[in-house]
C-alpha cells in the first residue's frame, strides 16, 4: 500500500501536524536521523538537544545491513531487523511519522524512503533541525515499544546491478547519478574501489534539490530539474549515490514532483566499482 502522505514537509506543516495528531490522538513519531560518515554526527548530538519527544537512529546500525562488497556500504537491513529497529521507536501500524537530520536531508531521507517503501506514512523534515523554530530537549527517549510486522523489501521499489545494467543500455528508464560532479565524471574517488559511472547514467546531484537554506525545492522546480534530465510522468527513473543513502534524497524529490515510478539502486557505486566485470564511463556525459 502506498503512503498518501507527502514525502516533504516543512516547518510549518510540521507545527500543524503536531496540533492536528494532537487532536485526534493519533500516534506522531519524530526521528532524528543525524549523522555522518565519519563519525562527527551521531547520538551525542542528539543527547545534546533535539526536537521534543524526537528517538534517535543510528544510520549504520539500523538503516544498513553490514557493508559487502558484493552488497555495497550500506545494504539495506534484514527486514526482520528493520521491524525491530520500527517497534524499538515506537512506530506502529498508525503512526505518522517525520524524520530530520541536521546537515543535507540525505540521512532523513533515507530513512523515510525506508518507511514509505513498506507502505508508512513518512516525511522528512525540509531543512532539518536548521529549519525547526520550536524548543528542543535534551537526553535521550523512550518510547513505547511499537507493534509493526515483519515485511519483506518491495521488488519493485529496488533494481539490482543487472537491472541497472539493462535499463541504462537499453534506455529504457532513466539511471540517475545522485553523487558530486566531480565523483561522478570520474575525477576523485575518496571511498570506493574505481572512480567514473555507470554507463549510460546522467549525473543529477542530489545537492540540486535544495535552496540555499538546504530546504528542498518547490515541487514544480523539481519537476523542471528531473524532466530536463530526461524523466517523464509515465517513464521510469532508477537512482544511485555512493553507497544508496543521498540516492533516496533525489527519489524522494523525484516522488514529491510527481514522478511515481521510480526504484533504488541500493549497492549503488560500492556495489558497482567493487565488480570488476562491470563497465565504467569517465567523464561529463552518460
Amino acid at each position: 500500500m502506498s503512503p498518501t502522505s507527502a514525502p516533504l514537509l516543512d516547518v510549518a506543516a510540521l507545527h500543524a501536524l503536531i496540533d492536528e495528531i494532537g487532536q485526534e490522538g493519533r500516534p506522531l513519531v519524530l526521528l532524528d536521523v543525524r549523522w555522518a560518515l565519519d563519525g562527527s554526527k551521531g547520538e551525542h548530538d542528539h543527547l545534546a538537544g533535539h526536537l521534543p519527544g524526537a528517538v534517535y537512529v543510528d544510520l549504520g546500525t539500523e538503516l544498513a545491513a553490514p557493508a559487502r562488497p558484493e552488497a555495497g556500504r550500506h545494504p539495506l537491513p534484514d527486514p526482520a531487523d528493520f521491524a525491530a529497529t520500527l517497534r524499538r521507536l515506537g512506530v506502529t501500524e498508525g503512526s505518522r511519522i517525520v524524520a530530520y537530520d541536521d546537515t543535507d536531508g540525505g540521512p532523513a531521507a533515507r530513512l523515510v524512503w525506508m518507511l514509505r517503501a513498506l507502505g508508512h506514512e513518512a516525511s522528512v523534515l525540509s531543512g532539518g533541525l536548521h529549519a525547526w523554530n520550536g524548543p528542543l530537549e535534551s537526553g535521550p527517549v523512550t518510547p513505547e515499544p511499537g507493534d509493526v510486522p515483519v515485511r519483506d523489501w518491495p521488488a519493485d521499489r529496488i533494481a539490482s546491478a543487472d537491472e541497472v545494467a539493462e535499463l541504462a543500455a537499453s534506455e529504457e528508464a532513466v539511471v540517475i547519478d545522485a553523487r558530486a560532479p566531480e565523483r561522478y565524471r570520474g575525477e576523485v574517488e575518496p571511498i570506493d574501489p574505481r572512480a567514473g559511472h555507470v554507463p549510460g547514467a546522467v549525473n543529477l546531484p542530489y545537492a540540486g534539490n535544495l535552496d540555499p537554506e538546504r530546504r528542498f525545492l518547490p515541487p514544480e522546480e523539481l519537476r523542471e530539474r528531473f524532466e530536463a534530465a530526461g524523466v517523464t510522468a509515465d517513464g521510469e527513473a532508477v537512482v544511485y549515490c555512493g553507497s544508496g543513502v543521498t540516492a533516496t534524497h533525489d527519489l524522494l524529490a523525484l516522488e514529491a514532483a510527481g514522478f511515481p515510478r521510480v526504484r533504488l539502486f541500493p549497492g549503488s557505486w560500492s556495489q558497482w566499482s567493487a565488480d570488476p566485470e562491470r563497465p565504467v564511463a569517465v567523464g561529463p556525459n552518460p
